[in-house]
């Protein structure tokens, strides 16, 4: 397969510099670093707030001057994940990529162009002398991935823009106006240990190669859960056999969902066979149901060294009733379009230190009483399993503005360029506008990005050529930008 060229060459080469920074969620200190220096290298005036939010700021480029400000605004965090047979550090390693057709990859890692494609841009028309427009600023936001800390951070007063492009969405041609508010909601079982019985079959399940993906955007494409996978299994064989549990560890961040899972178990020596057939014919039917989304499903049972503790009966009855009781995937579709209302993900389950089994999911809707209503539907489920449960602050959602002067200016550059329509639409993920929303009221906002596939898993990639049309109609719509009121 013959590869196409990585243009425009400045956004390409300003990701290559962003993807050399380490910039785990929570952990962007290198990455704030390297954006100070890099205004200083372009002797432009920056601030940072104390969240570690960056706004970079530029002048109007000549006869320009009488255009409104526009903020230009990416997050600056990436989200860490890759294959378990990958050595990578996230915190020192640089992002290795490659080039696969018209595809941009990583090596067995998630890539980072959610949302260093974005920096990127920023970093390219900061750079540039010969790019017509107004006056700017250019936001980094940190920690958009784990908790919206950034936005949630940011103090009104600390941009002065009229507009707003966010560039954090992940589908050329389609421009967005309204997302999702969301909220996590966690479960903590807490047990004894006990003696792990002798004489019985330890063995350890494993269901990996799953597709994954964003837990907002994704949730409709019918893939499968690996958490809830696994607790369908453990369910079924908790009636027919003397299980024990003593380990868990399945799925990973609260905004993706698992690709793998995994648990170690006990059971009577007798029913060794009888469990091996059961996985057997379990996953049979499984890749049956998924034969379409998930192409590339494994099952693994392997015997595994006698543990010397297991939960405690009871916990292990109520833990895996409840993982099988609760609801995950879409619970509603939108009245009016054709887009995902409400709906949850089992993201992860660990059983930790201090003989606690936590258990993280996470609730998004575009209304929120019914955000608040799937919220407690799961948090009445773990109650009735006795586990203590929270549930988060949340976030909230972006209402649309039919009146949207960013908006039409924004439609009708790209039919100018393109010679069709861009595609207007809401999106079931959480973006940093419903933030931005409350904090600057009257701040016009939309949000576009080049082709990205895979977000939050290791086959995250980049269709390269629609970084071009992006780039393309950003810079239009910077020359466009209407003159101040």
């Amino acid at each position: 397969m013959s590869q196409v060229e990585l243009k425009p060459a400045c956004v390409f080469e300003c990701f290559a510099q962003v993807n050399k920074v380490p910039r785990p969620s929570k952990k962007e200190e290198k990455m704030i670093a390297f954006l100070k220096d890099f205004a200083e290298i372009h002797k432009l005036e920056y601030k940072q707030d104390a969240c570690g939010n960056v706004l970079i700021c530029k002048e109007a480029t000549p006869g320009m001057e009488n255009r409104k400000k526009v903020v230009l605004q990416s997050h600056m965090d990436m989200v860490c994940e890759k294959n378990r047979d990958v050595e990578f550090d996230f915190e020192h390693d640089a992002i290795q990529t490659y080039v696969d057709g018209e595809w941009m990859r990583a090596k067995g890692t998630t890539l980072g162009a959610d949302d260093g494609i974005g920096v990127a841009m920023q970093m390219a028309i900061l750079a540039s002398d010969e790019i017509q427009h107004g006056s700017i600023e250019c936001l980094f936001t940190r920690d958009e991935e784990t908790g919206l800390s950034g936005a949630f951070a940011l103090e009104p007063g600390f941009m002065s823009g009229e507009m707003l492009i966010n560039l954090d969405s992940e589908d050329e041609g389609q421009l967005f106006v309204s997302c999702a508010g969301g909220a996590g909601t966690t479960a903590v079982f807490h047990f004894e240990p006990i003696a792990a019985p002798t004489d019985y079959f330890y063995f350890e399940l494993k269901v990996k190669g799953l597709t994954g993906g964003h837990s907002g955007d994704d949730i409709n494409k019918m893939r499968a859960n690996a958490n809830k996978i696994l607790a369908r299994f453990l369910y079924n064989s908790m009636q027919k056999y003397d299980l024990y549990l003593c380990d868990i560890q399945a799925g990973g961040l609260h905004n993706a969902i698992p690709r793998e899972a995994g648990a170690v178990c006990a059971i009577p020596m007798k029913d060794k066979e009888n469990i091996r057939v059961d996985w057997n014919l379990f996953a049979a039917d499984v890749e049956e149901e998924y034969s379409v989304t998930e192409k590339k499903m494994e099952f693994l049972l392997e015997s595994t060294d006698r543990r010397a503790t297991a939960v405690d009966r009871d916990v292990t009855r109520r833990l895996i009733t409840a993982l099988q009781a609760v609801h995950n995937g879409i619970l509603s579709m939108c009245q009016d379009i054709d887009l995902v209302e409400t709906s949850s993900n089992l993201a992860s389950i660990r059983l930790q230190e201090g003989n606690q089994i936590v258990v993280v999911t996470s609730q998004r809707s575009s209304i929120l009483s019914a955000r608040h209503n799937m919220s407690n539907t799961i948090k009445a489920v773990f109650e009735l399993a006795g586990a203590t449960v929270t549930v988060g602050e949340g976030y909230p959602g972006w209402k649309m503005n039919p009146n949207s002067e960013i908006l039409k200016l924004a439609v009708s550059t790209y039919k100018q360029l393109f010679g069709k329509e861009p595609r207007v639409l809401g999106i079931h993920a959480g973006l940093e506008c419903g933030l931005f929303s409350e904090k600057y009221p009257g701040l016009d906002m939309v949000s576009f990005g080049p082709t990205l596939r895979g977000v939050h898993s290791p086959d995250e990639r980049l269709l390269i050529p629609t970084v071009q049309m992006v780039w393309d109609h950003l810079l239009e719509i910077l020359k466009q930008i209407p003159v101040k009121a």
